[in-house]
């Protein structure tokens, strides 16, 4: 690697980290995972930086790092068919040390409750949601970071809103 590309690596580090990490954290439900995952997704960044053609960054970045995160669902699946291996693997998770308790606390209600709503949905649903909603990635930016077309984009997102929107009512959430 040359000084060029790691110091264009620097930069999209200093500008994607903290995105791609909430984006994972959304995905995974688990700090340490998206921690874990973030630096997944620039050490194969790193790899294929000479062989990425320099179009949208940002969508080829959160492709990257949903790609990390199918792989690493992936190995928790096959990780569950053998239980103690599995074992090995649980960590805790740390709470913050910052901000209000009380304000955290409902924050983290309210989170808490959109995460079991998100979980209920499919994978492709859920990482759609979040790029538009959280990262608000543009139609042509979620084509490329989910390898759809601009009518399948429209189409799932409708989708996606639409059975979130189901489980709230379900679970008497909207009023």
């Amino acid at each position: 690697m040359n000084f060029g590309q790691k110091s264009e690596l620097d930069q999209l580090y200093r500008e994607y980290a903290k995105p791609l990490y909430y984006f994972l954290l959304k995905m995974s439900g688990s700090s340490h995972l998206a921690e874990d995952l973030t630096q997944e997704t620039f050490v194969r960044a790193t790899v294929s930086l000479s062989f990425y053609d320099q179009g949208d960054v940002r969508g080829w970045l959160f492709k990257v790092a949903r790609n990390a995160y199918l792989d690493e669902w992936r190995r928790q699946q096959r990780r569950k068919r053998f239980p103690f291996v599995a074992s090995l693997f649980r960590a805790e998770e740390m709470i913050s040390p910052y901000g209000l308790p009380e304000e955290e606390l409902i924050n983290a209600e309210e989170n808490q409750d959109l995460l079991r709503l998100l979980s209920y949905l499919p994978e492709q649903y859920r990482s759609i949601l979040y790029l538009k909603e959280y990262e608000n990635f543009s139609y042509i930016e979620i084509q490329e970071a989910l390898d759809l077309t601009e009518n399948q984009v429209k189409v799932t997102l409708h989708r996606a809103r639409k059975r979130l929107a189901q489980l709230a009512n379900n679970k008497g959430w909207v009023k």
